[in-house]
């Protein structure tokens, strides 16, 4: 495959060669694509250096997969630029995740609905992805009827500048301020612009994509997204309201068997999800699963993730992977390992 990282010199893109390296993605030709201010800068994958060149450079190339991770506003300008030339776009960017002629997708709930049509492929949130891996199951077998959410969201999830923030005020050094207020010792309830309806960006995506991704309206989420000063990994409370009762063990059973997520739930010997367990991982690890004996049918658990990893890069290549072994993306390149 004639593969594009669209990004490539940000967090994620950073990270999506890493992946696409570990897992021995089946490439032929790299293109590590950035905006005009990174042009000519190099960058190394297995070894070997790379160009940075510009988006239309990129085009002209005619790759197989584009893989992007450069914001909104490029996406919407430039992947369908790259779809008409005959690319397939995986995006990371929330520019196409609730249109309706876009697949949303995590490969491990809903790849069979990709086809060979699908030309721009829509990443899910990085909050979104860690806790559907955890409901899907749950939901298939006792059907949720509401979620309450509240996420513990890394800098990373900002961006070099927020990482950059935390490190100064760790250092005591004063420096460029990602967030409007101090993010070390602190926690902000403010992840991402807020609406008129008073939540934020983040909180709708929350609340509409799992919808779409489980394709069922009949449940409804209801989230509060927070940042913290952890560096890396994404972590969330999530209380989920089932119409039909349950069984603990037989929860712990669906999840442990659940490909793609680990249960760490052991209180006796405080095993237990954490983002510093997280980190560097793809798998979702879900724990402290309990009963809430406040309501019926209804379960808290404790789910936490790499937010980089399976919250981005890793769910963006699993994608890539799907359409190559299903054979829904033009190969036009002599494929060499």
């Amino acid at each position: 495959m004639k593969v594009a990282v669209v990004g490539a010199t940000g967090m994620v893109g950073e990270v999506m060669l890493k992946v696409l390296a570990e897992r021995n993605f089946p490439i032929s030709e790299l293109l590590l694509v950035a905006s005009e201010r990174s042009v000519g800068k190099k960058l190394t994958y297995k070894n070997e250096e790379y160009t940075i060149i510009g988006l239309n450079d990129a085009i002209t190339a005619q790759p197989d997969i584009a893989i992007f991770s450069a914001g909104g506003d490029t996406s919407l300008e430039w992947a369908p630029k790259f779809a008409e030339a005959g690319t397939t776009v995986i995006d990371n960017s929330s520019a196409w995740r609730m249109d309706p002629t876009k697949k949303l997708v995590v490969p491990e709930i809903n790849a069979d609905e990709l086809t060979a049509e699908d030309k721009i492929i829509a990443n899910p949130n990085c909050s979104t992805i860690q806790m559907v891996m955890a409901l899907n199951p749950l939901h298939k077998k006792y059907q949720m009827k509401r979620v309450v959410v509240s996420t513990y969201q890394s800098v990373s999830g900002t961006g070099v500048k927020a990482v950059r923030q935390l490190e100064n005020e760790i250092a005591g050094v004063q420096g460029e301020m990602a967030y409007p207020y101090p993010i070390g010792r602190n926690a902000l309830p403010h992840c991402d612009v807020f609406l008129e309806n008073g939540y934020t960006k983040e909180e709708m995506k929350l609340a509409r994509e799992p919808q779409k991704i489980l394709d069922d309206r009949t449940f409804s989420v209801s989230a509060t997204a927070v940042r913290i000063p952890t560096a890396g990994g994404h972590s969330e409370s999530v209380n989920v309201e089932f119409y039909k009762d349950f069984d603990l063990a037989e929860v712990r059973n669906l999840l442990s068997e659940t490909p793609g997520v680990t249960v760490q739930d052991n209180p006796d010997t405080n095993t237990y999800p954490m983002p510093i367990y997280a980190h560097g991982k793809d798998d979702v690890f879900v724990g402290r699963i309990r009963r809430d004996e406040t309501q019926r049918n209804t379960l808290n658990m404790w789910v936490v993730s790499d937010n980089l990893r399976k919250g981005a890069a890793t769910n963006a290549v699993q994608i890539a992977e799907y359409l190559v072994e299903n054979k829904l993306v033009s190969n036009t390149s002599e494929v060499v390992s």
